[in-house]
């Protein structure tokens, strides 16, 4: 039966990716259908942008596609552990800022600058914000139908019957100070969808929209949860009795988001504006402060992370390891 819902989501988000994935690839070919102003971005850089943003959602579409196969369950845990990261932090931000923005918009009559029409068609916003909707949900359903059929004893352990692994003391000290930059670059996102006028946001503020505070309220909040789950996961003692999944669930979506939707677009946007005639190397104030801080925070979980799957993986493969890491938490957790 888990089966069978894990290969329904999966089969869902991959046809969820279909629209967006045609829309790009038209866009990308010079086929400018849905877009009104065709001016407002170069065409280099309006090609390369779609080429990039295409091939992210055709890896997501590979990855949904591979958790319903029964060799998705063997597939090395890193492969699938960093799109799915990544795709996590882009996805549920963009999606509860866009309730939140549309809520809100409904309650106070404000307009919808996504019905403006001046640069893309609002059927377009329509499309592609549909298909993100349910390509996150049903993606991400089957990645957490796939990951308790695959470490589901880990998951149910408290916090307290945790392994110890050998890089465990090292990654403290680097993941206490990522914990509290995230909560710091988190704090200040909440302000700025408030509308607090701080640092070099001041102008962006005042032209703010109810979506642009909806998505750093979104952002905002989803790093101090983050925070607090990197912390609970470093610091076991803190809560020994709270299952894994829970602090591990708001880690990832946490640091995923401080990494993806913080972090990498900072950057990406830095890179534009470097690369334009004019342009700014880096975005200036703190604003860029903050998308620096979420990049390196990103990177340092990014990191822990990747060498606590190596750990988990030598300290045995398949069902039988993880039994052994399973037990070896129980009795720890009995004495």
């Amino acid at each position: 039966m888990e089966s069978r819902r894990r290969t329904l989501l999966g089969r869902t988000a991959v046809l969820a990716c279909a629209p967006y994935l045609a829309l790009k690839l038209l866009w990308t070919l010079g086929c400018d259908l849905g877009v009104v102003d065709t001016h407002r971005v170069s065409r280099p850089a309006w090609v390369a942008a779609n080429a990039f943003t295409f091939l992210l959602d055709a890896v997501a579409a590979a990855v949904a596609h591979t958790l319903t196969r029964p060799a998705g369950l063997r597939t090395p845990a890193w492969l699938l552990a960093f799109p799915l990261w990544m795709a996590s932090g882009l996805l549920i931000p963009l999606l509860t800022g866009l309730v939140g923005g549309t809520t809100a918009g409904l309650l106070t009559g404000a307009a919808n600058p996504m019905a403006a029409g001046d640069f893309l068609a609002p059927w377009v916003f329509g499309v592609v914000y549909g298909g993100f909707l349910v390509e996150g949900v049903t993606l991400l359903g089957a990645f957490v139908l796939s990951a308790h059929r695959r470490w589901g004893g880990l998951l149910r352990a408290p916090l307290g019957a945790l392994p110890d692994t050998g890089t465990r003391a090292l990654q403290r000290i680097f993941l206490v100070p990522a914990a509290l930059v995230m909560a710091a670059a988190g704090t200040v996102r909440v302000l700025w969808g408030a509308g607090a006028k701080t640092g070099g946001a001041a102008a962006g503020t005042a032209a703010g929209t109810l979506f642009s505070a909806a998505s750093d309220w979104s952002q905002g909040l989803l790093s101090l949860v983050g925070a607090g789950g990197l912390l609970l996961l470093v610091l076991p003692r803190l809560r020994p009795r709270m299952r894994v999944r829970v602090p591990l669930a708001a880690a990832w979506a946490g640091s995923g988001s401080a990494f993806a939707c913080g972090g990498c677009l900072w950057l990406g946007h830095a890179v534009a504006d470097g690369l334009s005639p004019g342009g700014a190397a880096l975005s200036g104030g703190l604003p860029g402060l903050v998308g620096a801080l979420d990049l390196c925070a990103g990177l340092v979980v990014l990191t822990a992370g990747a060498f606590t799957l190596c750990e988990l993986a030598s300290g045995g493969r398949g069902n039988a390891g993880q039994q052994m890491i399973v037990e070896r938490a129980g009795t720890r957790t009995s004495t």
